[in-house]
């Protein structure tokens, strides 16, 4: 296992030349880390410890278990490497101990016996990352890199902190972040004290709740700032266009591959990616990517060889439960432990009463300059109007309450006060159809039709209500409403065209 700590290579074993992440550490920021190297295996520990000590590490070691426990518990370590299996103290012992006595340790657990059970399990007790037997000096130097720059993040949070406020609006500044619902801004607390930190999120929420604009939050307020934030949306590409767009292709890897083409994980090196839609992305790929969260090396599509290696910074999102989607199998378990160090749940609009109305303002006055005169008196909402919104069920959450006011805009004039019947609540218009739907067929205002023909009316009514509802839901997605409907997609076209829709005549919300 020790001989694999030597000269640096790719943790794959190829000797081709990588590209060095922009992790911008000196030689004196390298110097104020310290690191504890723990196992009973002298030779690894001590091949640790050279390859650390070149690159400008302080570096102690330590095998045995007693002693490691003591020395962590003193909190004198940035970084802690540390076996998992040990004979006199276990490796979790030592995790728990270093972050008890010091929470913003390091600890990466190193094991010769890696299985999504154990890791899984480390990263819940709060292990940074692991590091599995047998590991090259590259892999190491690499892990500990990012480990490094994540500590020098932290020490500069402080005046991070305290330079980031709330204006009166309930919004906080460089962003579009309104409420002031306790629930909301409890989420959006959790997310201003993780930005600062290079710590994964996973952002949970129904559709509509602004799971992307939290993330843009977060990039915004991190130190990555100044450099790009990439998104993708894992579920509105094919698994061979996705796995090309995230790491890229070489010349001649598929029909149209005309030459090297980088892929958004090079791109967002030095920043973060956004991981929109977690769940409905391919197992393959899902298996691709947690190799680059590990080690941050990028081979693209039809390479044999390492191509480089990124400093990237993920955030995750996804519309359903991802714990149920690791018991269902869609979602890999140790992929989703990476990815939730600190997850972020966003209530729906239902549970931000107090925010409906301080949203609906905001998004007035920003589609009236954008859509009509900026001079103009801005229409304003009467108190029935206000309470017309609260009382609304507003199924599709901010997003839904943004089209809303966009459609309102479009149609008022310059100073008018906004009454209920002045809202086109889209909820509103399918209850509408719906009771068309369901008219009566007995007493007055009878409907004299056939049983068949009452019957044929109110399917018909149904499967208009229930596409255009699906079509909104998954964002003018085919592929994905397909899924959602469990039908083909030649089935939900089909249907489409019966009804005389089209996913461009439908009304898709905005993310």
């Amino acid at each position: 296992m020790a001989s694999s700590v030597g000269a640096p290579q790719s943790s794959s074993g190829d000797s081709t030349p990588l590209v060095a992440a922009d992790l911008s550490i000196s030689a004196a920021d390298k110097a104020s880390v310290r690191i504890l190297v723990v196992d009973d295996e002298r030779t690894l520990r001590e091949s640790c410890k050279s390859v650390l000590e070149v690159d400008g590490y302080r570096v102690e070691t330590c095998g045995r278990g007693n002693e490691a426990l003591d020395l962590v518990r003193r909190g004198t370590f940035d970084v802690a490497l540390v076996d998992l299996y040990m004979t006199e103290v276990s490796g979790m012992e030592l995790l728990e101990a270093a972050l008890a006595a010091r929470p913003e340790t390091i600890v990466i657990v190193m094991t010769g016996n890696p299985s999504v059970a154990s890791n899984v399990e480390a990263l819940r007790a709060g292990a940074w990352d692991y590091l599995p037997k047998p590991f090259s000096a590259m892999h190491l130097q690499i892990l500990v890199g990012r480990a490094t720059h994540t500590i020098l993040v932290g020490r500069e949070s402080s005046a991070g902190r305290g330079a980031q406020g709330e204006d009166e609006g309930g919004g906080d500044d460089k962003s579009n972040v309104i409420g002031v619902s306790p629930v909301f801004r409890k989420a959006i607390d959790l997310a201003r004290r993780v930005a600062v930190t290079d710590a994964s999120v996973f952002i949970t929420g129904e559709s509509g709740t602004g799971k992307e604009m939290v993330a843009q939050y977060i990039h915004r307020h991190s130190r990555r700032s100044s450099r790009p934030m990439v998104a993708v949306n894992c579920a509105a590409l094919p698994e061979g266009l996705l796995e090309s767009e995230m790491f890229g292709h070489v010349k001649g890897a598929f029909t149209g591959a005309v030459k090297d083409k980088p892929g958004l994980l090079e791109a967002a090196n030095g920043g973060t990616l956004f991981l929109d839609e977690l769940i409905d992305m391919p197992k393959s790929i899902q298996a691709k990517l947690l190799r680059v969260i590990q080690d941050g090396v990028v081979r693209r599509v039809g390479s044999s060889a390492t191509n480089a290696v990124v400093n990237v910074r993920f955030i995750a999102a996804a519309n359903r439960d991802p714990e149920q989607a690791t018991k269902d199998g869609l979602l890999r378990e140790d992929l989703y432990y990476r990815l939730r160090v600190v997850p972020v749940h966003l209530p729906s609009l239902r549970d931000r009463q107090q925010d409906i109305v301080l949203l609906a303002n905001h998004f007035l006055q920003l589609f009236w300059r954008r859509h009509r005169d900026a001079y103009a008196p801005v229409p304003r909402l009467t108190e029935a109007g206000a309470q017309a919104l609260c009382a609304h069920a507003w199924q599709g959450n901010v997003r839904e309450l943004q089209n809303t006011v966009e459609h309102a805009v479009v149609l008022l004039e310059p100073g008018q006060e906004i009454r209920p019947e002045d809202i086109p609540f889209i909820g509103a218009k399918q209850g509408a159809e719906l009771d068309e739907g369901a008219a009566p067929v007995t007493g007055e205002g009878v409907l004299e039709e056939s049983y068949h023909a009452a019957r044929e009316r109110v399917i018909a009514s149904f499967e208009r209500r229930y596409l255009t509802w699906l079509v909104n839901h998954v964002g003018g997605n085919m592929s994905k409403a397909a899924r959602v409907a469990g039908v083909d997609r030649t089935t939900l076209y089909r249907l489409m065209e019966r009804h005389g829709l089209q996913r461009e005549t439908i009304t898709v919300l905005p993310e």
